[in-house]
């Protein structure tokens, strides 16, 4: 029987277990989405690619592969297609994520037509103006999640309470979430659900090459790196030669170690070639793990470690 989870979360999302798969540039496709959402959690379908014909054909699989909900995230600041409001709503999903922007430019049109709109955020300020906008939930990231942040980046430990006292709208929590115990933390901090990005990465339906999923087992919690500091979007990425010698670098936009090359990193094994985008979770995966796996031991866990606590300080 799978673990029950009730909350604002699972009721607007429409799953069983509140947990949501990072939309992660060409990796947030069908196969690997699909997985999460038939696991009970929420599947993520990424348009930070900018392949908005092959995102279209991705969620045309969604539709095969599943009949579980999942949603579309738009990333504003790499997907400037005036129409991409209009591409979300006809591909007749429920559930939209917004980052990388304003939530004033598109929330009230999703949800215009429908949908329900989380925005992420990385500050307190983000969050009252998405507050602002209408937003029906937050995903709020910390700065010690992977892939692109804020240049003033902020633990999860400390935005996550901060936010909570501030809103009254559901959050999922993301950066450090891999297990029952990290969501326990999340929902202790004032979550209702959590987003995995590095372990999804690492899971076995993941399509990035077995170089990558390597690198993120053998890598110790010190083994990312945060570039970009002086300008923005800031990234924290897995520590190779490439990244190491962006870390200190207060000229060069880190960007460009993504231009052009990043297929060959994510599924060519080219380590060097690109930027490994991963959060410093990476350093607690030992595994990769069928996600299905990954989300009912995280579940299951998760409301152990909160029966614990319960039995181990009583009212």
């Amino acid at each position: 029987m799978a673990p029950v989870f009730r909350n604002r979360v699972t009721e607007m999302l429409g799953i069983d277990i509140p947990i949501v798969q990072a939309p992660m540039g060409w990796i947030a496709r069908a196969q690997l989405a699909s997985a999460v959402s038939n696991a009970g959690g929420l599947g993520i379908i990424e348009t930070s690619s900018g392949e908005l014909d092959n995102v279209k054909a991705e969620i045309a699989k969604m539709h095969d592969l599943t009949d579980k909900p999942f949603g579309v995230n738009i990333a504003q600041a790499f997907v400037r297609d005036p129409g991409i409001v209009d591409f979300v709503i006809d591909q007749c999903v429920k559930f939209v994520t917004t980052s990388a922007g304003n939530p004033m430019k598109y929330t009230s049109l999703l949800k215009d037509a429908g949908l329900t709109v989380f925005h992420v955020v990385p500050t307190l300020h983000g969050a009252l103006k998405a507050i602002e906008a209408g937003v029906d939930g937050l995903v709020v990231e910390g700065g010690e999640g992977g892939g692109f942040k804020n240049p003033r980046d902020v633990a999860l430990m400390v935005l996550l309470p901060l936010i909570r006292s501030k809103v009254d709208v559901p959050i999922i929590a993301a950066g450090g979430m891999v297990d029952g115990p990290t969501m326990a933390a999340a929902l202790a901090l004032g979550a209702e659900g959590v987003q995995m990005g590095t372990r999804m990465v690492s899971a076995a339906e993941s399509p990035v090459h077995d170089n990558w999923k390597q690198a993120i087992l053998d890598a110790a919690e010190t083994d990312t790196v945060f570039l970009n500091r002086h300008t923005s979007p800031a990234l924290r990425a897995l520590r190779t030669n490439r990244s190491e010698a962006l870390e200190h670098d207060t000229e060069t936009n880190a960007m460009t170690a993504l231009i052009g090359s990043t297929l060959d990193l994510y599924f060519g094994g080219d380590m060097e070639a690109s930027l490994a985008l991963s959060g410093q979770v990476a350093g607690r995966i030992d595994s990769v793990e069928p996600v299905a796996d990954i989300i009912s031991a995280c579940a299951a866990d998760c409301l152990q470690v909160l029966a614990d606590l319960a039995e181990r300080y009583p009212n």
